[in-house]
């Protein structure tokens, strides 16, 4: 059967600079069979179906497919999604936002300066890192574990765990031992010098449990570190690199405006839409 499809690039800074998601529309007529099979067939880190809400408070639902299984949340296939479903005609209930249901609830969409934004959704693990998980993570990223300046659990929904490290140079060095991830899912951030980027951090996200080695620009990793360092250790608004390891360009715009409020955005464009037969 054919469905309508999109694939968004998001958090672009220019032209297949940002993270691709595929968007597969009105999909409530496939299996779990077959999305699974669509998002190891695309090879894309995230592929979303779009479906009926069930929530009477949200206006479409979506599910959320890497190639290796679900997520409950995902940041660029939140707004990839969002854009998707606003060009293809979808009109929110609330003018100012689209409230998107996923595996973890609700999440609100709104438009600003940057293109789209959302709500970072609660954490769901937060908080120090055992000295064993350090340990763990030292080893996949291949430093000393004095080379990690903090960590912590950012998990809202994928499982992230963040690691500090002294600068965006140290983050864009690092060459990670993939077969030592385990079920480990590591965002590792590193600051900017002044005058050295547009951007105030950079950002590498490595999660090669689910078939993703590194995601080009992740926008559940940046809302975590956001909550974890944000009005603290980074600025309350700021703008986060990442992407650079693998050629791309990607900037994700971070803004904390409360302390349970705090914004993640970007641009989304789509690259390529038609047909998907499944």
């Amino acid at each position: 059967m054919s469905h309508a499809f999109r694939q968004v690039d998001v958090f672009a800074s220019g032209p297949l600079t940002g993270n691709p998601v595929a968007v597969v529309h009105d999909a409530d007529d496939l299996t779990d069979e077959q999305m699974a099979a669509f998002a190891r067939w695309t090879n894309l880190s995230e592929t979303t179906f779009l479906l009926a809400p069930t929530d009477p408070a949200a206006d479409y639902r979506v599910r959320i497919w890497t190639p290796g299984g679900e997520l409950p949340f995902a940041g660029h296939p939140t707004l990839g999604t969002a854009h998707a479903w606003l060009e293809a005609g979808g009109t929110p209930r609330d003018a100012a936002a689209v409230v998107q249901e996923c595996g973890v609830g609700l999440v609100t969409v709104r438009r600003d300066d940057a293109g789209l934004a959302f709500a970072a959704p609660p954490l769901r693990r937060s908080g120090s890192v055992a000295p064993e998980d350090l340990a763990r993570i030292a080893r996949a990223l291949r430093v000393p574990v004095s080379a990690i300046g903090d960590a912590a659990w950012v998990d809202n929904g994928p499982g992230w765990v963040a690691a500090l490290l002294d600068d965006a140079a140290a983050v864009l060095a690092l060459e990670p031992d993939m077969a030592a991830f385990g079920d480990l899912k590591i965002g590792v951030v590193g600051p900017y010098g002044p005058g050295e980027s547009d951007a105030a951090v950079e950002v590498r996200a490595f999660v090669p449990g689910i078939g993703v080695p590194e995601d080009p620009v992740t926008g559940s990793l940046n809302a975590g570190i956001g909550q974890w360092l944000a009005g603290d250790l980074l600025p309350s608004r700021y703008v986060a690199s990442q992407g650079t390891a693998m050629g791309r360009r990607g900037r994700v715009h971070v803004a904390r405006e409360a302390a349970d409020l705090l914004w993640v955005g970007g641009a989304a464009v789509t690259t390529i839409s038609g047909t998907a037969t499944l």
